[in-house]
């Protein structure tokens, strides 16, 4: 575990509560429209505790939001793409991102404030850590990678691989010093691990750690920094820079909270400032919430001493080794009530999240040139095969299953393993094997309409080494030329 000195990182009211609250919020600023349907944010500026920020990929955060909800930009000639919304108030319209990123890469490079602050979040210039783009900045995740599905619409998330970070310094209206904040977010128990810090929330402007208390943030992850931990998690803490806290002396004993694990998890934290924060969490789905901790700040974190920068993504100090999966979040004005917080989380089971933006396809993926089959020699279950072409012939070693996370995966159950770009390698003549699958972008690919499949890490292609056709040929990563030895179909 990376031991840096930094930012390491629940009862569902009536409907008549819920309505209650709905029919007094107020619309979205800078919306003339009157909203259809009463979202998250209006919901929260019902209670008295206004969104300063809302970031969503998925949908509308606001019921009469009508604006964009994050920007893309394709790889094969530097274009941008706004991504908005299929209704007022509704669900991302993803069809022209499809369009748009047909035969290349998509990255993420900004994600749109809903409320009137405009507090937009771009890619991370980086921090004290060092991102891997460029001048050590972070990277933008694959607008491509995160295909899921909200209220029957097929929906893009953000999936927060190694290096990806936004944030925006000296954010408007947001709570600094010992003012109250309330955060939500959507994220989900598939993607996680133990390192700093997948974070959502309140961070440090100069993206160096300042001390304990200068951050309010979300983290999500498998960390147990102060041990004691009760099960393997995912768990829901908070991260205030300095220690990612389960409870205020920073353990978790609870032997009701081992984990935490559904596709879609709503993840909450608030904080009075002086004496008091409480974590929740729920099913994004269906429920109400379940409050693990509410009490008091940990020794030396009182007062708050907040600044006015959000992040997403990375720790405050920009560490930025966690991974995650985001699809929408709020940052609030003031201290949310129970009953606020419980109106938002019955909005949300009523947003329908729901896994499969893409329907898994199983089949052959059949090299066009040679005629043959993508095979693993030998049937082996061995992380590390290398795969080559074969004659098709249906075997178990054959038959590939293309997941809505973009992965091409072999074999089942414990044997279960992704096509992999060996090493994480980037460079043409990268070994293309099977391992075990992780959920990493070198396990991602996509299939573009000229019959070629890229790795979404390296952007190369998919390739019959020197064009061979016969029994055995490997596989690799090449440069993409759109030759025949590079063209498969899934079938």
């Amino acid at each position: 575990m990376f031991l840096r000195r930094s930012s390491l990182a629940r009862a569902l009211l009536t409907a008549a509560t819920a309505l209650t609250l709905a029919a007094g919020a107020a619309v979205a600023a800078g919306s003339a429209a009157q909203a259809a349907t009463q979202q998250a944010c209006d919901i929260y500026a019902a209670g008295g505790t206004p969104c300063v920020t809302a970031h969503s990929t998925t949908r509308a955060l606001f019921g009469a939001y009508a604006g964009p909800l994050y920007q893309i930009q394709r790889a094969s000639d530097q274009k941008y793409l706004d991504i908005g919304l299929l209704t007022a108030g509704g669900y991302a319209d993803s069809a022209p991102q499809v369009t748009f990123c047909a035969g290349t890469r998509c990255t993420i490079t900004k994600i749109y404030d809903q409320t009137a602050n405009h507090n937009d979040l771009p890619i991370s210039w980086g921090g004290f850590w060092k991102g891997p783009g460029p001048n050590g900045s972070d990277i933008g995740a694959d607008a491509m990678a995160l295909p899921v599905m909200a209220g029957g619409h097929p929906v893009y998330g953000v999936k927060v691989t190694q290096g990806v970070g936004y944030r925006i310094d000296n954010a408007k209206n947001v709570p600094v010093g010992a003012q109250p904040e309330g955060i939500y977010m959507i994220t989900s128990s598939n993607y996680v691990n133990q390192w700093c810090c997948f974070d959502y929330g309140s961070g440090e402007i100069s993206h160096n750690d300042t001390g304990n208390a200068t951050m309010n943030a979300i983290y999500w992850g498998t960390a147990c920094w102060f041990g004691g931990c009760t099960g393997t998690g995912p768990w829901v803490e908070a991260d205030l820079e300095n220690g990612m806290y389960h409870t205020g002396t920073g353990s978790n004993k609870d032997p009701n909270n081992p984990g935490v694990h559904h596709p879609f998890v709503s993840a909450w934290e608030k904080n009075n400032g002086t004496s008091n924060f409480t974590l929740k969490y729920g099913d994004a789905t269906t429920g109400g919430l379940t409050t693990p901790y509410s009490g008091g700040l940990p020794r030396g974190y009182s007062p708050m001493k907040l600044e006015p920068s959000i992040l997403l993504g990375t720790g405050g100090d920009n560490s930025n080794s966690g991974v995650g999966e985001f699809f929408e979040g709020a940052v609030t004005s003031g201290y949310p009530s129970d009953a606020t917080e419980n109106a938002v989380q019955a909005s949300i089971t009523a947003a329908g999240y729901s896994t499969g933006g893409g329907t898994p396809t199983t089949g052959t993926v059949r090299a066009a040139g040679a005629n043959k089959c993508l095979d693993v020699n030998g049937i082996s279950t061995t992380p590390g095969t290398q795969v080559q072409i074969w004659d098709c012939n249906n075997g178990s070693n054959q038959t590939w299953t293309r997941t809505p996370a973009g992965e091409l995966t072999v074999y089942s159950g414990g044997d279960l393993r992704c096509l992999d770009a060996s090493g994480r390698g980037t460079t043409p003549g990268t070994k293309v094997i099977i391992w075990n699958c992780n959920g990493q972008n070198n396990q991602q690919w996509t299939f573009n309409t000229n019959g070629t499949v890229t790795g979404v890490q390296s952007g190369l292609c998919l390739d019959v080494t020197g064009g061979g056709t016969a029994n055995g040929t490997p596989v690799q990563l090449a440069t993409c030329t759109g030759a025949n030895n590079q063209k498969w179909s899934l079938n």
